[in-house]
């Protein structure tokens, strides 16, 4: 999706694809859904050690209002991406969060962890309820790293749980691993050995991204200084490497995309981005609980958005470009 995304450079083909899923019916949404805010880890580039931000992250979905959640949101996701900033293995009712997406035959379904909960029953269940892809999060290649940035994660418990997802993917050759690398200053360098580190699991796609400010965080050199002379000639052995691993990397091209972190792709992004968590519901006015999406996109004229921007330019689109929107090259 990324590619053909890359690939269609006019804005205004892409929204009139918009209009034309939204009108007929069609998927369209990446809807993201938080089910508890709560965490088990503190990683220091993460929010929840920002403790005025932790203050307003409370709540969980109960059970009768996921059956809601699912109605007014899975018939329009393309993707279900369970788990977008909080940790979703400590949601007690997460299987029945599966058991929902695989009802409403979302094409895609992704959940977001820090694996340091995974057990294999849980895990299996998952699969066997429509989990598709498995993507673990890591700010270190090793363990001092690993432990220092990741509070309270445990690099043993993050290892064992990767062979258990490599096990698990002979069983059901279709799952997806996929590992998200957040880099900084202090983690950058070990990028370099990572194959030697974790080329022995069975990663499907690795991502690597630039550390982002995403509030008071106890980590906040946010400084890319001693990283953007070296990335260039460091993307191009790493490239190297995730082939030879037969690794699919995203990554930013070159060393210009560290600095500049907009592009025109991020212009439909508030147009497929659905967001879901305890104390959100993808729009503020949207009364989910009592009506439905069809009514409340009526209500807005959504479709009259959608199509109104097939006809405007990029400058009058410029407030919808979204920050820290890398241009990725995918390498297969």
């Amino acid at each position: 999706m990324l590619k053909w995304n890359a690939k269609i450079k006019n804005h205004r083909v892409k929204f009139l694809a918009l209009w034309f899923l939204h009108t007929f019916k069609r998927r369209y949404f990446a809807v993201n859904f938080d089910p508890v805010l709560a965490c088990n880890l503190r990683c220091k580039m993460c929010y929840f050690t920002d403790p005025e931000y932790v203050k307003t992250l409370k709540g969980q979905f109960s059970l009768s209002d996921l059956d809601i959640w699912a109605r007014q949101s899975l018939p329009q996701a393309l993707k279900l991406q369970v788990g977008c900033g909080a940790e979703p293995t400590v949601y007690k009712h997460l299987s029945r969060v599966f058991e929902l997406g695989k009802q409403y035959k979302v094409p895609h379904i992704s959940m977001t962890t820090n694996a340091n909960l995974l057990q294999y029953d849980s895990l299996k269940n998952w699969i066997e309820n429509g989990l598709n892809e498995i993507t673990v999060s890591l700010h270190g290649v090793y363990q001092d790293t690993y432990e220092e940035l990741m509070g309270k994660g445990d690099y043993n418990k993050f290892h064992t749980a990767l062979q258990l997802i490599t096990d698990l993917k002979k069983e059901y050759p279709n799952l997806l691993l996929r590992i998200n690398y957040t880099f900084n200053e202090d983690n950058f360098t070990e990028l370099k050995d990572f194959f030697n580190v974790y080329g022995k699991y069975a990663i499907d796609i690795l991502q690597i991204r630039p550390i982002s400010k995403i509030g008071n965080t106890a980590y906040n050199n946010f400084s890319l200084e001693k990283i953007i002379p070296l990335y260039d000639a460091f993307i191009k052995d790493f490239k190297q490497q995730a082939e030879k691993h037969q690794v699919t990397l995203l990554a930013p091209r070159q060393k210009e995309d560290l600095i500049q972190r907009k592009n025109d792709s991020s212009l439909i992004f508030n147009y497929t981005y659905f967001y879901v968590s305890p104390t959100h519901f993808w729009k503020k006015d949207f009364d989910w609980k009592h009506q439905s999406f069809r009514d409340y996109t009526r209500q807005i004229g959504w479709g009259k958005q959608l199509l109104s921007n097939v006809f405007k330019s990029k400058k009058q689109l410029r407030h919808l470009l979204r920050d820290q929107n890398l241009n990725y090259d995918v390498n297969i």
